[in-house]
């Protein structure tokens, strides 16, 4: 079987590292520590799992230190993490497996990324990550923030999870001023970056701002597919946030250019003819979210519940305001089979049993 390096950048981190080690040990041949600047007890953690801790001095480029960690990588596959992941058990033994798959073609790997959850548990916002990758000289981070490692060789995609559990929230703003810094040193944004810095630029309210950034984006025409449709989503949401309704949907309506229509985009665009009223509209887009997608792994960022569970039980309202009581409750019933527990559900249910 292969060897993997797990290799992590750490600062400060001592509150969930020790976390994060535990639930990986067991995956990981090699354990490699990168510290950036703690002041913490992070390195002391660190080396309660590995004797492999190095020191890097932090230069606002996060791709400089993962390549770093990764330039001290002696197994035939590297792995990262960042501090606040955690290896699920489930997931543990499919990565487990996985690593009996892995052969000399195999060039990068694409695991589940989970970051955010219901109070259930379960992932309601989650992407897939480049997150193992073969030993070699093309497994290279580049950009500063939102770093990335371009796909090569035999690439495979897994279900098995990377669950991302913060306790602390970012610096405010930490992101935007690596990059306006990056941008102030006279390096040309590439298309990837350009939509992350429309992102970073939306998050701190910098609406008219992103909307410049984006439109810009997308007029490139140089953008990975899968960015191209999260800008058109992202510029919707700046143009409503400004009262811009027609271009919001304009914006939703042109996401579908790129491919197949995402049911994220649809319930934004239901949710825009709900909002005026237009409850025919609004059925139809939230009807066409529920429709499959094709086969093969989702790409992009995903929002599981509006594949499922929010547009069935806006159809229910929906339907219900349109008179069509049975229909309603056939689709509060299916928004209970993805969310048994959830309070709109039981209470529609009790709803339509009393209107029966």
């Amino acid at each position: 079987m292969i060897t993997l390096s797990l290799c992590m950048i750490v600062r400060n981190e001592e509150d969930v590292l020790g976390r994060c080690l535990e639930s990986a040990k067991k995956i990981a041949d090699e354990l490699i520590i990168v510290d950036t600047g703690s002041d913490d007890r992070t390195v002391g953690i660190a080396r309660e799992f590995t004797d492999k801790v190095y020191f890097f001095k932090w230069t606002d480029d996060f791709s400089a230190a993962r390549n770093f960690s990764f330039s001290k990588a002696g197994g035939d596959f590297i792995m990262w993490l960042d501090a606040d992941d955690v290896i699920l058990e489930k997931d543990l033994n499919g990565i487990l497996r996985l690593k009996g798959e892995l052969d000399a073609d195999t060039g990068t790997v694409f695991l589940r990324y989970n970051t955010a959850f219901d109070d259930r548990g379960e992932p309601t916002f989650w992407y897939y990550r480049e997150r193992i990758v073969k030993n070699c000289a093309d497994a290279v981070w580049r950009e500063p923030v939102h770093e990335a490692i371009v796909p090569f060789g035999k690439i495979l995609y897994r279900d098995a999870a990377v669950t991302h559990k913060k306790l602390r929230q970012n610096p405010p703003g930490r992101n935007l001023k690596i990059l306006e810094r990056y941008i102030r040193s006279g390096n040309a944004l590439s298309p990837r970056l350009q939509y992350y810095y429309g992102r970073e630029l939306m998050y701190n309210g910098k609406t008219a701002a992103a909307v410049r950034v984006f439109e810009k984006f997308l007029r490139g025409g140089d953008g990975w597919v899968e960015n191209n449709i999260g800008a058109c989503k992202d510029l919707a949401a700046c143009y409503k946030l400004s009262g811009k309704r027609d271009k919001a949907a304009d914006a939703l309506l042109k996401s579908f250019s790129f491919g197949v229509p995402r049911p994220e985009a649809l319930c934004e665009l239901a949710l825009l003819f709900l909002e005026k009223g237009d409850l025919k509209s609004a059925a139809y887009w939230y009807g066409a979210a529920l429709k499959p997608l094709p086969d093969g792994p989702v790409l992009g960022f995903t929002k599981s519940d509006c594949r499922g569970f929010i547009p069935a039980i806006q159809l229910a309202v929906i339907y219900d305001r349109l008179g069509e009581r049975e229909t309603a409750a056939k689709y509060n019933d299916l928004a209970g089979s993805f969310k048994p527990d959830h309070p709109s559900y039981l209470a529609n249910k009790r709803y339509f049993q009393n209107k029966f």
